[in-house]
């Protein structure tokens, strides 16, 4: 039996922050959601991904620190490109999750040397309205300083909206951004660049320049996507195939979609 490998946080030669675990042979590379920090939290990584440890080891990447202005998801793609190429002797797996996501599909068409096959995690051409809009408020905030009241906003968006706990929504965001804003970030720079970046994020006319085996997953109830963004970037991919979860929400998919992956990458 193999040797479970513990979890561990370092940060890649061209600054790109990671949380590594897992005990596969073959490397598989997150691209992490919207944060407000330039680091990976570990646990929430592991809550994540690890259904993928036993076949992979699992690199879950975020932004590098220090974001001059007008940086855009172009500029962050070749960011994870250069440290492909540099940390790993071959094409690897790539997931992107929300905002990686965004990243991803400029990653996949601009450097296909470097992806494998490419996982679309509650992510998709572009945000809708009312996502771009929160985000906006989200890196306003952050950049204030009241990253209480951010977290809450953030928060919100996962809660559920529909069903007997849909009551319980306003409490447990309340609660979840107390948790959360309790160590405060030290700056929302970085942040506002990403935002920024993603609220131009437009990729409808591009998706078919990817050529490398895709699968976009996402909820139905997703707050930042529609179930027909998924489908039209499904759709716009040469060869892509679409897993759509009636009810779920955004990026927790459940056992469903972690069987999906893992029969997509290792097929």
């Amino acid at each position: 039996m193999l040797k479970r490998r513990r979890t561990t946080a370092g940060q890649f030669r061209g600054g790109l922050p990671y949380v590594r675990f897992g005990t596969g042979t073959r490397p598989v590379v997150v691209l992490d959601w919207l944060g407000a920090e330039n680091a990976v939290n570990p646990t929430m990584a592991r809550m994540m991904y690890s259904f993928l440890g036993a076949t992979f080891t699992v690199y879950v990447v975020t932004r590098r620190p220090d974001l001059p202005q007008g940086y855009t998801m172009t500029d962050m793609a070749n960011d994870y490109a250069a440290m492909i190429r540099e940390e790993f002797d071959r094409p690897v797996d790539v997931i992107g999750v929300s905002t990686g996501g965004s990243i991803a599909l400029y990653l996949a068409a601009d450097h296909p040397d470097v992806v494998r096959r490419l996982v679309i995690h509650s992510s998709a051409h572009t945000l809708n309205d009312d996502a771009k809009a929160l985000q906006l408020e989200f890196a306003r905030l952050g950049g204030l300083g009241e990253w209480r009241a951010a977290s809450v906003l953030l928060s919100g968006t996962m809660m559920p909206r529909t069903g007997p706990l849909a009551i319980l929504a306003r409490p447990l965001a309340g609660a979840a951004g107390w948790l959360t804003s309790r160590r405060p970030p030290k700056d929302a720079s970085d942040l506002v660049v990403t935002v920024q970046a993603e609220d131009r994020h437009a990729f409808k006319d591009r998706l078919h320049e990817i050529h490398v085996p895709t699968l976009v997953a996402g909820g139905t109830e997703d707050f930042f996507y529609s179930a027909d963004l998924f489908r039209e970037t499904a759709a716009g991919i040469p060869g892509a195939r679409l897993a759509l979860y009636e009810g779920k929400g955004h990026a927790r998919l459940g056992k469903d979609f972690q069987r999906a992956v893992l029969a997509f990458l290792t097929e």
